[in-house]
């Protein structure tokens, strides 16, 4: 591995060498690919524009995320300016670098968009963006060209599944009981979970190397590493959960359309996302952190809701207030 990490980062200088100039069109880019700006649009999408295209994007996005956190544990490889100070870091990051999870993520939902829209410009510019996103990673500092080409990999694999598995799943589902789709919501998301726990569990006995943490703080960055953890894991697969029981409790009283007038759009997106930010960042103020089992089932309790709140909450509040109706006249 020493190689081909050396490899990467004669790559990276030799990208950063082109100047400084790069540097805020590479954040723009890698912006595009992170899970902060999808969170913003996926609300949009789907309480005021098309549930349906949320509803997939937000499930590659947020499979994607638990299949990244999974391999990056297993895999647990360095940043490169965690492995070479030569490397200047325009970014920090704390958790493992292999597989890149803005490439992953980008080329899944990217994609998924580019794949429902059908056009050829949308795949056209679907894959540019993919692309560029994947090399800002790569100027910020932040990954290895194996990394980024890894990340791709996985990404196009999920897209795949979910494209090719999506109406058959959807349909025999709705043939499921309320308590069935919740209990199989619930087993998916442990599966998952448990496919980060075991590398998890390993890496127990494992830590950085000295000369690793040395490189890191030569760089000067805000953040040290913490990559043994399971905040990510928690994170997409309790959101996960929660995303499906809510769509599978909602859609026993007719669904949820995001069609409507203009104000109606906003005044959604605005109560919605007021919703997110109560359980987000008043129950994260409030509920104890730290990578032990209450802080732990405590995230996943947390995160849990926030999904429930995107597919049910909301969605019954907005039907209530006459701001939606449900897709289904009952």
């Amino acid at each position: 591995m020493e190689s081909l990490w050396q490899f990467g980062v004669d790559f990276i200088i030799a990208l950063q060498s082109l100047g400084l100039w790069l540097e805020a069109p590479m954040q723009f880019f890698s912006f595009l690919g992170s899970e902060e700006f999808f969170l913003l649009v996926l609300p949009v999408l789907y309480w005021s524009v098309n549930a349906d295209l949320g509803l997939r994007i937000g499930v590659i996005l947020l499979l994607n995320g638990a299949v990244n956190d999974a391999f990056k544990l297993a895999l647990h490889g360095p940043r490169p300016y965690w492995f070479s100070a030569d490397v200047k870091a325009f970014s920090a990051e704390t958790s493992f670098g292999v597989p890149s999870g803005h490439a992953q993520i980008a080329s899944g939902v990217w994609g998924m968009l580019a794949a429902r829209l059908g056009r050829r410009v949308f795949w056209v510019v679907a894959v540019f963006i993919i692309a560029m996103i994947g090399l800002s990673r790569l100027y910020l500092g932040v990954h290895f060209p194996h990394d980024v080409l890894l990340g791709w990999l996985l990404g196009s694999l999920v897209l795949w599944a979910v494209l090719r598995f999506w109406d058959r799943t959807a349909a025999w589902l709705k043939e499921q009981s309320l308590g069935r789709q919740v209990a199989l919501a619930f087993g998916a998301s442990m599966l998952l979970l448990l496919s980060s726990l075991v590398p998890y569990l390993f890496l127990q006995s494992w830590s950085l190397p000295a000369e690793w943490l040395l490189n890191v703080q030569s760089a000067g960055v805000d953040e040290l590493p913490h990559p043994i953890t399971l905040d990510g894991a928690l994170t997409t697969t309790g959101t996960l959960f929660g995303l499906f029981a809510g769509l599978a409790w909602i859609n026993t009283r007719g669904g949820f359309s995001a069609d409507g007038t203009v104000s109606n759009r906003i005044l959604r997106y605005a109560l919605g996302v007021l919703g997110i930010g109560l359980v987000w960042f008043g129950l994260g103020a409030v509920l104890p952190r730290g990578d032990e089992l209450i802080p732990y089932l405590l995230r996943f309790a947390r995160y849990t809701l926030v999904g429930l709140w995107i597919s049910a909450g909301a969605p019954w509040l907005f039907i209530r207030l006459a701001l939606a109706q449900p897709s289904v006249k009952r």
